[in-house]
């Protein structure tokens, strides 16, 4: 479940719902070399038919403007099917050079019937605490 109190980025695509919520993880983090967040992602399917999640494409910016594209299958090792009304989370991490940054996407879908689509997954944030969002 997305906390309350955090900032929620959203983006629907065909009736697929991508929702972000980012942290920094400062335990994990190594300023001023590395800087880490975690970014929890639910994704419901709004729509009447199942969609599989097939893969991911990540454009990852750091705040030096170096950008870094990351493709593969599914998201933390599944491809899961996701039903009607159903939601699926998951969280995973992210390191830059920057303290701060930004992230955007696709997931590419399959729907029930054989069609295929790509969902966006919103542009977000990688902020240290207290600074200003640079996204949405």
């Amino acid at each position: 479940m997305i906390p309350d109190a955090a900032p929620v980025y959203s983006a629907e695509t065909n009736g697929l719902i991508v929702r972000v919520v980012v942290s920094y993880v400062p335990h994990q983090s190594q300023p001023p070399r590395q800087y880490v967040w975690a970014y929890m992602v639910e994704i419901e399917n709004a729509s009447a038919r199942p969609m599989q999640l097939l893969s991911r494409r990540w454009i990852i910016t750091d705040g030096q403007g170096r950008i870094e594209e990351v493709e593969g299958p599914g998201v933390v090792g599944e491809q899961p099917v996701i039903g009607p009304g159903e939601v699926y989370q998951y969280t995973s991490g992210c390191p830059l050079p920057t303290p701060t940054g930004s992230m955007v996407g696709t997931y590419r879908m399959r729907i029930e019937d054989g069609g295929f689509f790509d969902a966006a997954i919103p542009a977000f944030s990688l902020d240290l605490p207290g600074r200003i969002r640079t996204v949405n």
